[in-house]
């Protein structure tokens, strides 16, 4: 699977994992020069506490446009430190 945004390629793996209709990327696939921590936190009351990226590319900014659980609750593992992507990132094999 591969996270495209701004015609780049910003995340890239064969292993993620689908949850709830979004793919969530392992930690390691996400191309970091692209990525901006946020202070934005969402609580989601089976996944836990969700913290945001900001997405920077070629000078355009994505604010909050992709997401990951640092702790997960106990059912959701799996995707504990995995990154989701919304706000017009395209997720495509």
């Amino acid at each position: 699977m591969k996270a495209i945004w701004n015609g780049q390629i910003i995340a890239e793996s064969n292993d993620t994992k689908v949850i709830e209709n979004n793919h969530y990327f392992p930690a390691d696939s996400i191309k970091e020069e692209f990525f901006k921590s946020s202070d934005t936190h969402t609580n989601c009351p089976w996944k836990g506490v969700a913290s945001y990226y900001t997405i920077n590319v070629e000078g355009k900014e994505n604010q909050d446009a992709a997401w990951y659980y640092p702790k997960t609750s106990d059912l959701a593992k799996q995707i504990e430190g995995y990154v989701a992507f919304w706000k017009g990132v395209e997720v495509v094999e």
